[in-house]
């Protein structure tokens, strides 16, 4: 195993060591380790991707764990490049503004794992005082000089005293596609109480295993995601470390997500029913027993086997293929999935930080959307299928002169 990683043997949920194996998907490289041209023709480190559940909280998780520099220092996504999280955050901000913040129009509102800002700015034309803290440094650095300050730093118990004491408490705490990020949960927690207000909030955001089980979104399992969050594991891990979960939303976002709500114990806000409902909703598909996640990965093989053969039956047709969007999650889907570029010819992406780089591990070009029409492939694979609709809709005139897409996730369709 490689010297940057290292397995932990208990949950990082409850502490338990009753562990068991339940998915072991192909190992692959970091899910954002693009490289430049001068490297493609290098061979990348691979790390393993076994999932296991915790017998004693029914939490779902990596144990392998590499080191988080490794991940997110050189960070290349970023969320103001898609119209769709622009939007969705704009939504975010206003609803927690409403909630949790008005009439309280100075109310210091901080992200973590704030990335460019997208969320935190649209915080501040409601007037908030906002910070951000992001490790990313060169994402950090732009978002400060944009208007939207940002510590470049991993959030700790021991960072949130200084913000404390130099910003004053924090009336919203968020942390938006990051808590399911860190090995150290209860340190983020430990953090986040530290710094919140008495009557505060913590507003998160993750991928939902439920959505990610019932619809075989195998491809949100790549290495930053160590955690896969259900609402029970969620609800017991607050309570043993002082706070309280009030409140649990499902979102589109990436899939299916949940948005969850906790204040410190003894705030004061009722729990929602939205709480223990979902427990009851995972409870009925049976997401609180290690067989019902073991079975998961014969439908991933189904998945897989249908995908590769409609793949290389184009190809041996004599068509064309591209992709669309290189996110995180399109590692693990073309390492599972085997498709590589003796199938898919480049990728298109918006963002400029992975324009010219090729992908991670198998060193597919990534070129801007224009290529599309300059190139002219028979097909493309959205990758990015969070964001199929948006996509086609965008690029209707690659549909209108002859192009196919390809939509792998929740179900392979050719529109």
């Amino acid at each position: 195993m490689p010297a940057d990683i290292f397995r932990r043997e208990d949950c990082r949920l409850c502490g338990s060591k009753k562990l068991r194996k339940v998915l072991s998907l192909t190992p692959t490289p970091l899910a954002n380790a693009f490289v430049p041209e001068a490297r493609k023709t290098e061979r990348q480190k691979t790390y393993p991707l076994d999932v296991f559940f915790c017998e004693a909280c029914a939490h779902v998780q990596l144990l392998d764990v590499v080191d988080p520099a490794e991940l997110f220092e050189n960070y290349v996504y970023i969320s103001g490049t898609s119209p769709v999280f622009v939007q969705h955050f704009q939504d975010y901000a206003e609803w927690a503004e409403a909630r949790f913040i008005a009439p309280r129009r100075d109310a210091l509102v901080v992200d973590i794992g704030s990335n460019d800002g997208t969320l935190l700015w649209a915080f501040q034309q409601r007037g908030c005082r906002v910070l951000g803290v992001d490790p990313a440094k060169e994402i950090a650095k732009a978002a400060s000089a944009e208007g939207t300050e940002t510590i470049p730093a991993f959030f700790t118990p021991m960072l949130a005293d200084d913000i404390r004491i130099q910003k004053g408490p924090a009336q919203v705490v968020m942390a938006n596609n990051v808590f399911a990020h860190a090995d150290d949960l209860t340190g983020i927690v430990n953090g986040v109480k530290k710094l919140l207000d008495e009557e505060g909030v913590f507003v998160f955001e993750v991928s939902y295993l439920g959505d990610v089980f019932e619809n075989a979104l195998f491809d949100t399992i790549y290495h930053e995601h160590l955690a896969y969050h259900s609402v029970k594991p969620l609800k017991s891990f607050f309570e043993r470390n002082g706070m309280e979960l009030i409140e649990v939303k499902r979102e589109d976002t990436h899939g299916g997500s949940i948005r969850g709500v906790a204040q410190l114990q003894g705030a004061g806000r009722p729990m929602d029913a939205s709480v223990d409902n979902l427990i009851a909703y995972e409870r009925g598909i049976g997401l609180h027993q290690s067989s019902t996640l073991i079975g998961f990965g014969a439908r991933i093989d189904t998945l897989k086997a249908e995908f590769a053969a409609m793949l290389k039956r184009l190809k041996s047709q004599g068509h064309s293929i591209a992709g669309f969007g290189s996110p995180a999650k399109a590692t693990t889907l073309m390492y599972h999935l085997g498709v590589g570029p003796g199938l898919i010819d480049f990728i298109v992406d918006d963002s400029p930080l992975k324009q010219g780089l090729y992908t991670p591990g198998l060193h597919v070009p990534v070129l801007p959307a224009d290529a599309l029409y300059e190139r002219k492939p028979d097909y493309v694979v959205i990758l990015a299928w969070n964001f199929a609709k948006p996509i086609m809709e965008k690029h209707e005139a690659f549909s209108e002169a002859g192009g196919q897409f390809i939509v792998p996730l929740p179900k392979v369709e050719i529109y």
